[in-house]
């Protein structure tokens, strides 16, 4: 026998022997380890309960008192040799060994990779074919690691197809077909504040473009569009946040117009205000994604998507406590219709008119009204035309056809007066070299306000050079002789 107990200890266990108690339940008790308890009992002629067999052989042990006067009832007490120990009261079903104990080893290392007590259940289930609920697993995991107490949280409440909230979060680890190496992807989740159906969808990178296009493809999943959506501040949305007048990314605005949305970015630091597309991300990673990895972004969006349908809809939501599905089967209708033809996307970015009344695109020259020289203008481009906007209003102030590269838009009829901005550079030249100004000259008298580039690509070569500098030019190095060497 391994430990000896005390002589109180001792009567303990015997006690809660004869009373038919399982090995488990009698260490729980008294803190004596089962091998030891085993022993005290075998050693007294006690049986040992095995496990799921509750009151079979223990009823033989449970001792019954008669008075003097003949009647009988069950004794309180049990008499042993020394001492009177008082029992319990009769328990119930006797814990049996949990439906988990075959896969303790899998949960066990799915705990290391950080998974919860939900993913785990759920990868039972798919996997094995599990037919406890979820209630025993997740007893199980809080006996392998202990529980953590719920945070408090606020809840904002919103009627059927009024908002949606987005935003990005890490995705799981997917090979790269480039590299051949494992990377992260990116994960988009919108979230109707309503009903808590989310979208869930992965990307390799984000862009604009990109981040507009999530939207759209989440609108088609849910087959209809909300009121508002209430985003963060990455610069994909917002170019400037602000707490009044945040500046809207243009392409992003020009997209939720055209479904008949309206962006809210929420306050710099305010994630609360989007809280419940935070909890999707969450449980998202750290249910279904935690510690996976995927050799196509194709198959991990397979399996997000059969998740989705599997747990994601079918699960009882914890702040409304109804199905997410039948939630969802309400705001459907509530929804608005997708437009007939989708979004046609375009590029967009800043572009400074240059001395050549010009601003360059993809390669290529496109002519701006007059009086913007040296102003930065918004433009936008597509596979058929570019449009320059004015900064101010937004209003369109051109609209030219694509040209390859190189090329410029050929030359409205407008003021044949020759720019201040010009005559000072040709003033400059001529100031360089008398050829270096007759060249600039006859280079401005053929092409006209287009020659403007290459007069100052002229003065750019013509410049002063110094030793050391890596510009285009000849440069002059004059090397020091030494005294009394003749010269050349």
């Amino acid at each position: 026998m391994g430990n000896v107990l005390s002589k109180e200890k001792r009567e303990q266990v015997l006690a809660l022997g004869r009373l038919g108690w399982t090995l488990r339940r009698i260490g729980e008790a008294t803190g004596v380890r089962r091998e030891t308890a085993s022993g005290y009992l075998k050693e007294a002629g006690i049986a040992v309960r095995a496990p799921g067999r509750w009151g079979r052989e223990a009823k033989s042990a449970i001792a019954v008192t008669t008075d003097s006067a003949g009647d009988s009832k069950p004794a309180n007490e049990v008499s042993t040799d020394s001492v009177a120990v008082s029992a319990p009261s009769a328990p119930g079903r006797a814990p049996t060994a949990s439906a988990c104990e075959p896969y303790h080893e899998e949960i066990k290392a799915a705990l290391e990779n950080k998974r919860n007590a939900v993913a785990i259940y759920q990868d039972l289930v798919t996997q094995h074919g599990f037919t406890a609920k979820y209630a025993s697993v997740r007893r199980f995991v809080h006996g392998l690691r202990g529980d953590r107490p719920p945070e408090p949280f606020g809840v904002i409440t919103t009627t059927s197809g009024e908002e949606a909230q987005v935003d990005y979060g890490d995705g799981p680890m997917v090979r790269d077909p480039m590299t051949g190496k494992y990377r992260r992807v990116r994960l988009f989740v919108l979230t109707l504040g309503y009903s808590r159906k989310a979208v869930r969808l992965l990307t390799w990178k984000s862009s604009s473009t990109i981040w507009a296009q999530l939207h759209e493809e989440a609108f088609r999943c849910l087959g209809g569009t909300v009121c508002w959506v209430v985003l963060d501040n990455l610069r994909e949305g917002v170019l400037k946040p602000d707490i009044y007048d945040p500046d809207l990314n243009p392409l992003y605005r020009d997209v939720l117009r055209h479904y008949g949305v309206v962006a809210l970015p929420a306050r710099v630091r305010d994630p609360n205000r989007k809280g419940k597309v935070e909890s999707a991300i969450g449980h998202t990673k750290r249910t279904p994604l935690k510690g996976m990895r995927f050799e196509s972004i194709e198959a991990a969006q397979t399996y997000l998507d059969r998740w989705d349908r599997t747990w994601a809809d079918t699960r009882i939501h914890g702040t409304t406590k109804r199905q997410v599905a039948a939630m969802f089967a309400e705001e459907q209708p509530a929804l608005k219709p997708l437009p007939v033809e989708p979004f046609s996307y375009y590029a967009w970015g800043m572009r400074t008119v240059h001395l050549d009344g010009h601003v360059e695109v993809a390669g290529a020259y496109y002519e701006a009204p007059p009086g913007r020289i040296g102003t930065c203008i918004p433009v936008q481009w597509d596979e058929r035309c570019v449009r320059l906007l004015d900064p101010v209003t937004g209003q369109l102030l051109r609209e030219h056809a694509l040209l390859p590269r190189g090329r410029y838009t050929p030359r409205s009829e407008t003021s044949k007066r020759t720019p201040l901005t010009t005559i000072e550079l040709l003033g400059r030249t001529k100031s360089a070299g008398k050829s270096i100004g007759a060249l600039a000259a006859a280079i401005h008298g053929q092409d006209g306000q287009i020659a403007v580039r290459r007069i100052l690509g002229l003065l750019w070569l013509a410049r002063p050079k110094s030793v050391g500098n890596t510009g285009y030019g000849l440069v002059t190095i004059r090397i020091p002789l030494p005294s009394g060497s003749p010269e050349g």
